[in-house]
């Protein structure tokens, strides 16, 4: 049977705002969750099943609706998105925790196959622990009302519903069924029926699959409480006192109750507790147990199975591997409270010693390779600090119980044998920086805590507020011929700070905040400092370097700057002070000759465009040294956190380790979402080496005046919809024939061709002599927008991707008489820099511009209108293009103007960037190579054109 396709995006977030509930079935996986508007609006039957089901609202009155019923698993990926989704209803947050929760248990390993009522076979959670049956019935108690609606029988009277925690464990159990159905299933149930997908029935198994159930569903689970009977008495002298682990017996429906196996055997346990079947239900829970740990076997020949005494390798064992082999099948032990305190270690990181004195001065002036710091271990037993003469002792003695201190203390051999093992030794400034901005470590697979002295102790507190007050801040330079903002003078102090200590830096502020100037009141300032000065090299794209220029010799005058581009490639009598400016490409080639020089600090201008570590640029620029190193970014991270590791460990070599422990330690955890703990630690190691400022930020920009950004649809023409259904047709059909990159390539050309046909005809027909007029929905708006901007004497850049398209729109307007300019990728640096002044001069109204080749880096705040012709799919790259306008200098309100063709795929994509921002940073944050993905019946609804066309 063909299953049906998966939801679109836009289907998930509208099945999200839905009413949910789940509907049980025998076995579980064959349960369904249902969907349906409570408006009574149709929902899309392509997905699934729709029928007609009867529900019970606030009042109590049964009524029908018109649900669609998908099969759990098809239903997880909804739930799941709807714990986050803005809008979502709160029956589907609430199975969407379920769900994660679900997900959770599994991922532990916390699954148990088994039969159902009817003999079938089923996987279902657990066994559950004291901790998971709080986490289920917290959950149960926070369920909506619309989320167990259905009645359990049809027409009775009174209308009843199903329990919330019965259902919430039905629930979970059914996601449990789908999930282990592989064939590793057979071989840990040793039958080929748990890895169907089938439901199989196998009444033959019932027996078997009671034994299994054993501390899941029956009344009484075990756990061992751990005894020493002649510790207080036992000689200080000899080998130690003995082990004897005693069986405990918990009610499942009571758990605090509790009694030892002997008073369960001899009949004097409250049967009302544990029930008639509690010998039977411990003798099964036992056996699993016994399995699991072979010592605990000779209790299953016991008359009463209560007590087993332990020899100290198994103690041993029982502290370690053991007791987490027995708490995964639900078997806790528990150790005498009196035997308090936990070997722990942690490291501490500080100046070297030299004898017995410690170095307490101030920190260097720059971190170094050779200036080691000691990294030295310290171990506790509780809250007790260990000597290494201790240490050893507790090593030596391998017993789990050791006399310390006039007591006896619980010590894992292997962990004080371990902890012994551990060496004092040096580490790198940067690598201690790193452990103790984080506070911890990874030491051989395991995480220590760090702990910092002296002066590494007192950077580490003022690097962690990074904009906090300084005890002698600097002023800006008086060489600077302007006055900085009380942010960007901040910024200045910080750099400065960095850059004093050999400690590279990335400043991020928001496009048009001033990074520029910022640096060139550092360069000033460093040169105030023999230790600190000479010559800066500036690496920045093409489009840039005139702007650069411009910039230094307006507030540095007097400071010499050249360029390193072109024919122009000397560095002869190069003098401490000067600037050197050059682009990404140049670099790329003459690194060899850059890297010659002595710099006093290389600036990296844009630096995104080293996010690759990999490509050639950034290999050549890690050639080239420096006393500093400074990256500025509006966006340190596009796409992924490996580019924010490509450019600090540029500045700043080292700190965050290797590319692929930090994907493993960090970037993946992080950007998952799954531990908070790492993410935490990634932002405390990152945040002094990351200055992020924004212009919505408090008290950053508040003399930016206000930016309004609307979205303005238009209908395509009749040509436009003839062309667009025709390409639609024709490339899915080719699509649907085609795999691979084959299909890859195809999915590209027809986002391509649709994006080309909803510009304008004569972009995608590539006519060489087009009529323009009449053709195009967006071109009359632009006309309409131009005419109402130019009438009130305004200014206007208008953006698109398409060099060919401009040239379309720079013919239009040049037969409408109105005066533009064209910069693009091709356009030389000269008139490039010609344009931009003309423009900010208001001789030139109308400035087109290619959105990659100018969507960074220059300053047009003469504009007071920013058009966007055609949508750039990544949300960053289209906000630092409006940022040429609104950005430092803007004395005018900016409008945003954003044309999209009604019914296309412009406006499912406008819709997913603008309304569903959760899908749209998972589906659309790498561009349209995350397109290239989807089904064919997904990409059919992205690229369908809807109710548009004259």
């Amino acid at each position: 049977m063909q299953r049906p396709p998966a939801p679109t995006p836009p289907q998930l977030a509208e099945l999200a705002h839905c009413l949910v509930t789940f509907l049980p079935a025998d076995p579980s996986r064959t349960g369904r969750i249902a969907f349906w508007h409570p408006e009574g609006e149709d929902l899309p039957a392509a997905l699934g099943a729709v029928e007609e089901l009867t529900v019970v609202d606030a009042d109590t009155t049964p009524h029908a609706v018109r649900a669609l019923c998908l099969p759990v698993r098809d239903a997880l990926p909804v739930l799941t998105r709807a714990r986050a989704l803005t809008g979502a209803s709160r029956p589907a947050a609430f199975w969407g925790a379920a769900a994660l929760l679900a997900l959770q248990l599994a991922a532990r390993g916390l699954l148990l196959p088994g039969l159902t009522a009817s003999d079938h076979d089923a996987w279902r959670v657990g066994p559950l622990g004291a901790d998971e049956l709080d986490r289920v019935r917290e959950l149960a108690a926070a369920m909506p009302p619309e989320a167990h609606c259905v009645p359990l029988e049809s027409g009775a009277e009174p209308v009843l519903l199903a329990e919330p925690e019965q259902l919430l464990r039905a629930f979970l159990d059914a996601v449990a069924d789908g999930l282990p159905r592989t064939p590793a299933a057979a071989r840990a149930t040793g039958s080929p029926a748990f890895a169907a997908e089938a439901p199989q029935r196998l009444p033959e198994q019932r027996t078997w699959a009671a034994e299994v159930a054993a501390g899941h569903d029956a009344g009484v689970r075990i756990s061992l409480r751990v005894e020493l009977p002649g510790l207080a008495s036992a000689d200080p002298e000899s080998a130690g006192p003995v082990f004897r682990a005693v069986l405990q017996l918990h009610s499942v429906s009571d758990p605090t109750r509790v009694a030892d196996a002997a008073e369960v055997w001899a009949g004097s346990a409250s049967a009302d507790v544990f029930g008639p079947r509690a010998r039977m239900d411990a003798l099964l829970a036992l056996r699993r147990a016994a399995r699991a740990w072979a010592p605990l076997a000779p209790l299953l020949s016991a008359a009463v199975p209560d007590a087993v005494e332990l020899a100290d390798e198994e103690a041993a064992e029982l502290l370690g591997s053991a007791s987490r082999t027995l708490a995964a099948i639900g078997v806790q032990v528990h150790w005498p409270k009196e035997l308090t305190g936990k070997l722990t270690a942690r490291a501490v990181i500080g100046p070297q010693e030299r004898g017995a004195q410690r170095i307490e001065s101030d920190a260097p002036s720059t971190f170094s390779a050779d200036a080691l710091l000691s990294f030295d271990w310290r171990f506790a037993l509780g809250d007790a600090e260990l000597s290494r003469r201790e240490l050893d002792a507790l090593a030596q003695a391998s017993r789990p119980v050791v006399r310390l201190r006039d007591q006896w203390v619980l010590v894992d051999p292997e962990e004080a044998r371990r902890a012994r093992a551990a060496q004092d030794r040096k580490v790198t400034p940067v690598d201690a920086l790193a452990a103790v901005l984080t506070g911890s470590t990874e030491i051989d697979g395991r995480r220590v805590e760090v702990e910092a002295t002296g002066w590494l102790a007192r950077l580490r507190d003022r690097l962690a507020d990074p904009e906090g007050d300084r005890e002698q801040p600097i002023a800006q330079p008086a060489a600077l011929a302007a006055q900085l903002r009380d942010y960007q003078l901040r910024g200045l102090n910080w750099l400065a700070d960095m850059t004093s200590l050999g400690l590279g830096g990335c400043l991020a502020d928001d496009m048009g905040l001033g990074k520029t100037i910022t640096l060139i009141a550092l360069h000033l300032h460093r040169q105030s400092d023999r230790a600190t000065a000479g010559p800066t090299l500036v690496v920045c794209p093409t489009s840039l370097m005139g702007n650069w220029q411009r910039e230094i010799e307006k507030f540095a005058p007097g400071t010499p700057v050249r360029r390193f581009h072109a024919a122009s490639r000397s560095l002869d009598s190069l003098v401490d002070g000067e600037v050197v400016l050059t682009t990404y490409g140049t670099m790329r080639l003459d690194a060899a000759k850059l890297a010659t020089v002595p710099w006093g600090m290389v600036v990296t201008d844009e630096a995104q465009h080293v996010k690759n570590p990999y490509s050639a640029t950034a290999k050549q620029l890690r050639t080239i040294g420096a006393r500093a190193r400074v990256a500025l970014s509006g966006t340190p991270v596009e796409n992924n956190l490996s580019e924010l590791w490509a450019i600090l460990d540029w500045t700043t070599p080292g700190l965050l380790g290797r590319l692929g422990t930090f994907r493993t330690r960090y970037a993946s955890a992080a950007e998952s979402g799954q531990d908070p703990a790492a993410a935490e630690r990634l932002s405390r190691l990152v945040r002094p080496f990351l200055l992020r400022r924004r212009k919505s930020d408090p008290g950053i920009a508040p003399e930016l005046p206000p930016k309004t950004e609307t979205d303005r649809a238009v209908s395509l023409t009749k040509e436009q919809t003839g062309l667009y259904e025709a390409v639609v047709r024709e490339t899915l059909a080719e699509i649907s024939g085609a795999d691979g990159f084959e299909r890859r390539g195809l999915v590209v050309k027809l986002l391509t061709s649709l994006k080309q046909i909803c510009n304008h005809p004569a972009q995608y027909l590539k006519e060489d002599s087009p009529t323009i007029a009449g053709r195009s929905g967006k071109l009359e708006l632009l006309d309409e927008l131009l005419d109402t901007i130019l009438a009130e004497d305004g200014s206007v850049l208008v953006f698109t991707q398409y060099v060919r398209m401009a040239r379309l729109i720079e013919q239009h307007l040049a037969a409408r008489g109105v005066v533009t300019r064209f910069l693009h990728g091709g356009t030389p640096v000269e008139r490039r820099e010609e344009m931009v002044r003309h423009f900010q001069d208001g001789h030139v109204p109308v400035f087109l511009l290619s959105l990659k080749a100018a969507g960074t880096g220059l300053n047009l705040t003469r504009a007071g209108h920013v058009i966007h012709y055609d949508r750039w799919w990544n949300p960053a790259v289209e906000a630092q293009a409006t940022d040429r306008a609104y950005r430092i200098g803007q004395t005018q309100p900016v409008q945003v103007h954003r044309l999209i063709a009604e019914g296309t795929i412009e406006d499912r994509i406008a819709d997913m960037l603008v309304r569903k921002k959760e899908l749209a940073d998972s589906i659309l944050g790498s561009g349209e190579s995350a397109l290239t993905e989807l089904s064919d019946a997904e990409l059919t609804d992205l690229v369908a054109l809807r109710g548009s066309g004259r």
